[in-house]
């Protein structure tokens, strides 16, 4: 009994560094291993036909990479003003690397996973894929949603805009 106690005393006690950044007037973290690098926002070249939350394409340390507006994906942009993203995510995976904008410089934060509520527990809309959404992170009086970044892309997105890279391919 004493050792299942310990055991869910550590699992509380395991931290998880997140990058926390704004989007709209609420607070976001992404995981830091799924964080390559955060640069200034460079010159992003727009592409046609493509969705209006892809910006276009930039040139990052050498990497022709596509760069995303979460804020505009998720209809929480609040004006038409460009210029206020003034930072870039670069995330990477094995199958897709792109860059998310920020208006300003994210944080890192070290959070307990007994301050993560699982959004299963949250989201009740079945209809609606939140998978996207890891959980909701509790601290005093800061709420901060957990995104797992590649989640947020559909697969045809994914397969269109952002395969490891298509953009590069094309260029």
């Amino acid at each position: 009994m004493e050792a299942v106690k310990e055991q869910g005393i550590k699992e509380n006690q395991q931290k998880s560094q997140l990058i926390v950044f704004r989007l709209g007037d609420e607070e976001y973290g992404l995981q830091i291993g799924q964080i390559k690098e955060v640069v200034p926002t460079p010159h992003i070249t727009r592409l046609p036909q493509t969705p209006a939350y892809v910006k276009g394409v930039a040139n990052i340390r050498g990497n022709i990479i596509a760069v995303v507006d979460l804020e505009e994906k998720f209809g929480l942009k609040q004006e038409e003003d460009d210029s206020a993203n003034n930072y870039t995510l670069v995330v990477e995976s094995d199958e897709v690397k792109m860059g998310v904008l920020v208006r300003e410089l994210p944080n890192t934060l070290n959070v307990k996973q007994s301050q993560i509520e699982d959004s299963a527990n949250i989201i009740q809309d079945g209809g609606a894929d939140q998978s996207y959404i890891k959980g909701i992170v509790k601290l005093d009086d800061r709420l901060i949603i957990m995104l797992d970044i590649f989640k947020t892309m559909s697969e045809s997105e994914l397969n269109g805009v952002f395969k490891n890279n298509k953009v590069t391919e094309n260029v």
